[in-house]
């Protein structure tokens, strides 16, 4: 379990690399290996500021057979390949390595099967996640997982990183609405996991491997999703709070009050909503002056029967002093608007780059606490720096977008260290949902001990012995 990971770019020959390009092109065809000047800037880079290597190859397969066929070949060459899904990773996780194969599944686009009666959706790796959830609806159903980058990313990217978003506190993370997967391993093999039943104890789930391992463990081609029930709208309100523990307190009796039907749970502290409502056509349904923020959302098939013990809900919040302020959306439009505020922070991000982005995770009970102390940090030693807290804290997830950031790249590691020791203190995560990357690979030992580092790396030397699976990355 001690072993070391090489990178398989180290020693590979300029004539092995030729002959890798040669046997692509001979199996795949001459069009769909593109080389040097004919690969797009846009592969190169993912939402990140990490910044990758000159890939050897991109390649676009349309198949399940020709990622077998590629990986079989990249194989026997030791020849390194980086999986790419819709590059909107904020972790350097889909960036080549110098000299990698960049494998890309756009191209495997497409919904193939929805099983009404057992209420899933069997889709290819690349399909957008917005495609999947309107598809979803117009089948009658619900599919949960939601995020801001829900045009462009891609459910294959989002079941690798175990993406989390918008939906957790009700439905869960991506873990949670997969029953199946197809995954390619790094010799070419496939292994079908295509299961469509909620329950199956036939064995260790061996999917789970795959779900969150970053590519680097195998490539998902195909995935059979959990549906849920649809709904027709929501019930949604941003109200004001005196402080995180009125945030915890009103969280509890929202759950309760409303039967555990609390679909988003969304804080925002004073910077984060100042900084949203300066977007052009980002309104302030609230006044700027309070302590902290919750955009609360509870969806339903019929929302207007909802509508009153949703609002006796809030009511009885702020007889009980937890909420100062509520406006409560009165259309759709307004549903919208609200949520527009969340949203903004892809604008937030061009407004304030270069920027560092944290995505961390403690419990929820001391959520508070650690904010804090993040902010204190923040005044003591990085005064200079504009910070922004908000979170899905309903599941235990703080972000903070901090910039510009300096260019020297010294703050940015200094501000890390300070960060993820804060988080490593309090048992939390360095990584929500975002996943590892490169960005935060030499941060993992904040949050997984030395015996889970080496299991993980138990598990990498086996399904990928050569190590040629997007090399560099979490580990």
């Amino acid at each position: 379990m001690n072993a070391t990971l090489v990178n398989p770019t180290e020693s590979t020959s300029s004539g092995s690399r030729a002959a890798v390009v040669a046997a692509l092109k001979q199996e795949l065809g001459d069009a769909e290996v593109l080389t040097g000047d004919q690969i797009s800037t846009k592969y190169l880079r993912d939402w990140s500021d990490e910044r990758g290597g000159v890939p050897l190859a991109l390649v676009r397969p349309r198949s399940t057979q020709e990622v077998s066929a590629l990986l079989r070949i990249c194989h026997a060459h030791g020849q390194a390949v980086t999986p790419q899904g819709g590059l909107t990773g904020l972790a350097g996780g889909a960036v080549p390595s110098e000299g990698s194969v960049v494998l890309s599944l756009e191209r495997m686009s497409g919904i193939t099967d929805i099983d009404t009666g057992s209420a899933t959706m069997t889709v290819l790796a690349g399909t957008p996640l917005q495609v999947i959830q309107e598809a979803a609806q117009q089948a009658g159903f619900f599919y949960a997982l939601d995020l801001g980058a829900r045009g462009s990313c891609q459910i294959g990217g989002n079941i690798a990183t175990n993406a989390g978003g918008n939906r957790v506190i009700r439905y869960g993370m991506a873990r949670q609405l997969v029953l199946g997967l197809e995954v390619v391993l790094a010799d070419g093999t496939v292994l079908s996991m295509m299961n469509q039943m909620v329950k199956n104890n036939a064995g260790p789930d061996l999917k789970h491997l795959f779900i969150g391992s970053e590519g680097t463990l195998g490539v998902i081609t195909r995935a059979v999703l959990r549906l849920h029930p649809g709904v027709s709208g929501a019930n949604t309100a941003l109200v004001a709070l005196p402080d995180f523990d009125a945030v915890v307190h009103f969280l509890r009796h929202a759950q309760q009050g409303l039967s555990g039907q609390v679909s988003a749970f969304e804080v925002m502290w004073p910077d984060f909503y100042l900084a949203a409502t300066a977007v052009p056509g980002v309104r302030a349904p609230l006044p700027k002056h309070y302590p902290v923020y919750v955009l609360i959302d509870v969806q339903s098939a019929a929302p207007e029967a909802e509508a009153e013990r949703f609002q006796a809900m809030l009511e009885q919040a702020m007889e009980q002093g937890w909420v100062l302020d509520a406006a409560i959306a009165q259309s759709h439009a307004e549903c919208q608007d609200f949520w527009a505020l969340r949203d903004a922070v892809a604008e937030m991000l061009q407004l304030n780059a270069p920027t560092i982005n944290f995505d961390l995770s403690v419990p929820i009970s001391k959520i508070g606490v650690c904010v804090d102390q993040l902010r204190a940090v923040m005044v003591a030693r990085f005064a200079h720096l504009k910070a922004m807290f908000f979170g899905h804290v309903g599941d235990g997830n703080i972000h903070v977008v901090v910039g510009p950031m300096p260019q020297d790249g010294v703050t940015e590691h200094q501000l890390e260290a300070a960060f993820y020791a804060i988080v490593r203190d309090f048992s939390g995560s360095v990584s929500a949902e975002h996943g590892i990357g490169l960005h935060k690979k030499q941060w993992l030992g904040h949050s997984r001990s030395q015996a889970e580092l080496a299991v993980m790396m138990a598990m990498k030397n086996a399904l990928d012995p050569g190590h040629i699976l997007n090399p560099g990355k979490i580990l």
